[in-house]
């Protein structure tokens, strides 16, 4: 894979970061974008620079905001001349009843976990097109194919990125590019791990019960997904191997969907 590039949204933590650095381990050039510190930024940057002796770029694109995601896109052409790979990653989240939903959450769920993969995938693909080969990536989630209570905006947002992910898939499906969704269960973050002892003390229950009972209730092996599972998974999606492979939505959910 080596003298490619790849775009990575929400790239600055979490599974956006454990994918960048698979990809960098491959040899391919990065352009990273999310929120955070400007110091923590430069150390991420400079860290993927001299560990994998790739090109790193960040991108501070608001991902709610279409034209900020075509300036990253168009930066992306300008420094790597193309766009192999494109990872659409962002996300956000926010819990509550429909009928108490706040109006400002759900646009913002809507605007950055399913508009800007439309934005980002209309600015790429005339890139992939041009070299008639290329691969889309979204970053789905088990509630692409199924719901939960009061997680409506985002089960909303994320099916629609599955539907998208079909749509794109069949009108690239002659030009070498495939284009496929991740959908996996809970994974094992920081930003999850945060939440458990918050959400102990307000249940006034274990922080045990919180992961078994809570969180990975839908599990059935009772595990959390692995940022370096959900890589390398998009690792072997950009291979050779893939190619056959487009429009699916991919579970990676402990047996979640199954049941």
């Amino acid at each position: 894979m080596s003298a490619k590039s790849a775009i990575i949204t929400g790239s600055t933590s979490g599974i956006g970061l454990g994918i960048a650095h698979k990809l960098a381990s491959q040899g391919i050039n990065l352009l990273i974008n999310g929120f955070g510190k400007e110091d923590e930024i430069e150390s991420i940057v400079s860290h993927i620079i001299n560990k994998y002796n790739v090109q790193c770029l960040y991108h501070s694109a608001d991902m709610s905001k279409p034209e900020e995601v075509e300036d990253m896109v168009d930066s992306a052409l300008r420094i790597y001349n193309s766009v192999d790979i494109l990872v659409n990653n962002a996300g956000i989240q926010h819990v509550a009843p429909i009928d108490e939903f706040p109006s400002e959450k759900l646009e913002a769920i809507i605007r950055i976990n399913l508009l800007s993969a439309f934005y980002t995938i209309k600015y790429t693909l005339p890139s992939m097109r041009a070299k008639g080969s290329g691969r889309v990536i979204n970053i789905a989630s088990a509630h692409g194919l199924v719901a939960s209570p009061f997680k409506s905006a985002y089960v909303a947002a994320k099916h629609g990125i599955v539907g998208l992910t079909k749509s794109v898939a069949l009108e690239v499906a002659e030009q070498g590019i495939t284009v496929n969704a991740i959908c996996p269960g809970y994974v094992k973050t920081p930003l999850v791990l945060g939440q458990v002892a918050d959400t102990a003390k307000t249940r006034g229950i274990s922080e045990t019960s919180v992961i078994k009972d809570i969180l990975l209730a839908q599990h059935a092996n009772k595990k959390f997904v692995e940022i370096e599972q959900v890589a390398s998974l998009v690792a072997f999606l950009c291979s050779k191997d893939a190619d056959p492979i487009t429009g699916t939505a991919i579970p990676i959910d402990c047996g979640w969907t199954a049941h």
